[in-house]
C-alpha cells in the first residue's frame, strides 16, 4: 500500500475519463481511480496500452465464463505492469538534471519531508554524504496508488444462455469486486453510490482485505459517504466481518461530477464540522468489532499503530483554490481532497477528446446544469452541447427515441417487462411513450412526460467514448460523448498541464481561477436551493414530500449561520469568503420566498 505523498487525489471521473489517468500520472506519486463499471471498455483500452507498451495481448471475449472478473482483472495488471515499469525508469535517472525524476519531487508539497530533502540535497556540496542522501531519498520514492472504483449499487444479475438468472456472485458489482481482488493491485476499493448488503458480505471471500501478520492490508477499502450517520451504519457493518474502512470519503452532494446524491439539505461545513467533533468515535466503534471477528476466526489482529487503526478522513466537491483546500485541511482536519472536475482540462492527466476538452474550456456557468439524463434516475451533472445530447436529439428527430442497449449495465425497470430493461433503451421508450398516449392527460402533460423520457442517455457507452476518441480507437465522427462536470469547471478556461494545476493546488504561482470566483460553500449553498425550488414546484403542501423539503429547508438555515460565520472568519489566500456572506443573504431571502410562495398559494 503506497501512502499518498500528496494532499489531494484525483477522484473517479465517469467510466472514461480517468480509465488510464494511473498510467498517466502514477509514476510521478499521485493517487487516481479507476471506475469499472464497463469492462468491455477496460478491455479496449487494455488493448490499445498492450500495444503501446509491448506487451502481450489475448482477448477476453464477452462469452467467456467469469469473462467480466478476468476482463477487469487483466485491465489492472496491464495498469499495474506499466505504471511500476515507468516508476522503476524514474527512479533510475539521475537527480537534478531537470528530468521526470526531479519533475516527481517538484510536483510534492512544501510541506512533504522529501521535498525538504530534495531541496537540502540539492545545495549540498559534500559529495559524500550527498550520495548517501540521494539513495536514502531514492529507496522512499512510491508510486500513486491505481486505486478501484465500484458503485455499490449499479449491480445488475446476469443471466446464462438459456436467459436465466446467474448467481449473485457473477452480479455486475460482485464480479467487479472479484476482478479488483484476484487482481495482485496493492491499493484501495473505492465503494459509492449507496449501500449494497450483499455486495459488502461478499467482500470478505477475500483475505486480501483483512490485515496480514505485518499488520499491513494489501487492499483497503474507501467509502464515499453522504453524512456521519452514513460512515457508521456503513463502518459497523463491515467491522462485523473484520473489514477495517481506511478512509471515508464526503463528497458534496451536489456540488460534485457525475451523479449527484443530494443530501437532506445538509451543507458541506456542517458535516465537516460533526465529523470533526466525532472522528474518534469512529474508531472507538469498528476496532472492537474487528478484533471480535478475528478472534472468532482464530486469528492474531496484529499490533498496530493507533493512526493504521484510525480511518482517514477526506473530502471533495468543488474545491477551487489553494485557500479553500487549506480550509478544509486546518480548519476541518481532513487529511486530504479530491480534486476531479479541473483535471479533465488536463490532458496529461485524463481522457478526454479534443471536442469535448474545447467544450469545457468555453463553458460558463449556464452551461453546466443538473439534468435527468441518467437512467438511474439520479441527477447528473452534465455540460450542454455535449456529443451525447446532440446524438440525443438527433434520435428525437428523426422518431426513433432510445439507445440500442449494448452493455446493459443499468437495466433497472420491470414497468413493462419481466427481465429489467434500461429506461434509455428504445424498447422502454418506445413502450412508455405508447403507455403516455393512451393516458387521460392533457396533450400538455403528455407532451412534458414523453420528453422526460426521451432525454434519457446511454451512458454506458457514451461515457466511455471520448477516451477511445482521444487514445484513436474510435473515430471523432463517432461522437455520442458524455462527460459529468461539476460546475466548477466553468472557472477553468483552457487546456493546462500537470504541472499548472498541481502549482494551482498548492497555491504556487498565479491561480488560474480569477478573484470572484464565488466560494465553493457558496456554490453548493446556490445549488441546495436551485433544488429545492425546482422540488417545490411538483408538490403540494402537506404532502409527504412537502415535509422533506421543510427539513430540507431547516437543515439548510442551520447550514447558513455556519457559513456566515465562516465568512465573517480570517480568509485563507484565495478564498473568496465575501461571496460566501453575499450568497448566504441572497440564499436566505429566496429560500423564505420559495415556502411562503407555496403556502399562499
Amino acid at each position: 500500500m503506497f501512502q499518498n505523498q500528496h494532499t489531494f487525489h484525483i477522484p473517479v471521473m465517469g467510466t472514461g475519463h480517468s480509465i488510464d489517468t494511473p498510467i498517466r500520472v502514477a509514476h510521478l506519486g499521485i493517487h487516481s481511480v479507476i471506475s469499472v463499471v464497463d469492462d468491455l471498455l477496460c478491455e479496449k483500452i487494455r488493448k490499445h496500452y498492450c500495444s503501446e507498451f509491448d506487451l502481450a495481448y489475448k482477448n477476453i471475449p464477452r462469452s467467456a465464463v467469469d469473462g467480466r472478473a478476468e476482463r477487469i482483472k487483466a485491465y489492472l495488471e496491464t495498469v499495474h505492469e506499466i505504471v511500476t515499469r515507468k516508476f522503476q525508469e524514474i527512479k533510475e535517472l539521475p537527480l537534478f538534471e531537470g528530468n521526470e525524476k526531479d519533475r516527481y519531487f517538484n510536483l510534492l508539497p512544501g510541506s512533504n519531508p522529501l521535498k525538504s530533502a530534495y531541496q537540502f540535497i540539492e545545495h549540498l556540496s559534500d559529495r559524500e554524504m550527498r550520495e548517501r542522501l540521494i539513495e536514502d531519498l531514492n529507496n522512499k520514492m512510491r508510486p500513486g496508488s491505481i486505486d478501484v472504483n465500484i458503485m455499490a449499487k449499479v449491480d445488475a444479475l446476469g443471466t446464462d444462455k438459456d436467459d436465466q438468472p446467474l448467481s449473485s456472485e457473477y452480479s455486475d458489482a460482485s464480479a467487479a469486486l472479484r476482478g479488483y481482488a484476484n487482481s495482485s493491485l496493492s491499493s484501495s476499493l473505492v465503494l459509492s453510490a449507496g449501500f449494497n448488503p450483499r455486495l459488502y458480505s461478499y467482500i470478505s471471500d477475500f483475505k486480501d482485505f483483512y490485515r496480514d501478520t505485518s499488520g499491513e492490508i494489501k487492499k483497503k477499502v474507501i467509502l464515499k459517504v453522504s453524512d456521519f450517520r452514513s460512515a457508521l451504519i456503513q463502518g459497523k457493518f463491515l467491522a462485523k466481518k473484520g473489514i477495517e474502512v481506511a478512509e471515508f470519503r464526503i463528497e458534496s452532494g451536489l456540488n460534485c461530477g457525475g451523479h449527484a446524491f443530494a443530501s437532506d439539505g445538509s451543507l458541506l461545513p456542517v458535516l465537516l464540522e460533526e465529523f470533526r467533533e466525532k472522528r474518534d468515535q469512529l474508531r472507538e466503534t469498528f476496532l472492537p468489532m474487528v478484533q471480535s471477528f478475528y478472534e472468532a476466526q482464530g486469528w492474531e489482529y496484529p499490533e498496530v499503530s493507533d493512526e493504521q487503526q484510525s480511518p482517514r478522513i477526506t473530502v471533495q466537491g468543488g474545491i477551487g483554490t489553494n485557500g479553500e483546500m487549506e480550509r478544509l485541511l486546518t480548519e476541518y482536519g481532513m487529511d486530504a481532497t479530491g480534486w476531479g472536475s479541473p483535471f479533465l482540462l488536463v490532458p496529461e492527466a485524463t481522457c478526454v477528446d479534443d471536442f469535448t476538452s474545447q467544450l469545457l474550456a468555453n463553458a460558463a456557468e449556464k452551461d453546466l446544469y443538473l439534468s435527468g439524463v441518467s437512467p438511474l434516475g439520479v441527477p447528473f451533472n452534465n455540460i450542454r452541447g455535449s456529443g451525447s445530447a446532440i446524438h440525443t436529439e438527433e434520435l428525437i428527430k428523426k422518431g426513433k427515441p432510445g439507445s440500442k442497449c449494448p452493455k446493459g449495465f443499468l437495466v433497472s425497470n420491470t414497468e413493462f417487462t419481466e427481465n429489467p430493461i434500461c429506461t434509455a433503451s428504445a424498447e422502454y421508450q418506445i413502450l412508455k411513450i405508447n403507455s403516455i398516449d393512451e393516458s387521460a392527460d392533457t396533450e400538455e402533460e403528455k407532451e412534458r412526460q414523453k420528453n422526460k423520457v426521451m432525454e434519457k442517455t446511454c451512458l454506458c457507452t457514451n461515457l466511455g467514448t471520448g477516451s477511445l476518441i482521444r487514445l484513436g480507437i474510435m473515430k471523432p465522427t463517432y461522437g455520442r460523448q458524455a462527460i459529468c462536470p461539476g460546475p466548477n469547471i466553468a472557472w477553468f478556461n483552457r487546456e493546462y498541464s500537470l504541472d499548472e494545476m498541481v502549482n494551482h493546488i498548492y497555491g504556487r504561482g498565479e491561480s488560474l481561477v480569477p478573484e470572484e470566483r464565488p466560494h465553493m460553500f457558496a456554490k453548493e449553498l446556490v445549488m441546495y436551493v436551485d433544488y429545492i425550488s425546482e422540488l417545490s414546484l411538483l408538490t403540494d403542501p402537506g404532502d409527504a414530500e412537502w415535509k422533506k423539503l421543510v427539513r430540507m429547508q431547516k437543515n439548510l438555515e442551520k447550514g447558513m449561520d455556519l457559513c456566515m460565520e465562516i465568512a465573517e472568519s480570517e480568509a485563507y489566500e484565495g478564498e473568496n469568503l465575501e461571496s460566501l456572506r453575499l450568497t448566504v443573504e441572497k440564499q436566505r431571502m429566496r429560500l423564505a420566498d420559495i415556502f411562503q410562495n407555496n403556502l399562499v398559494l
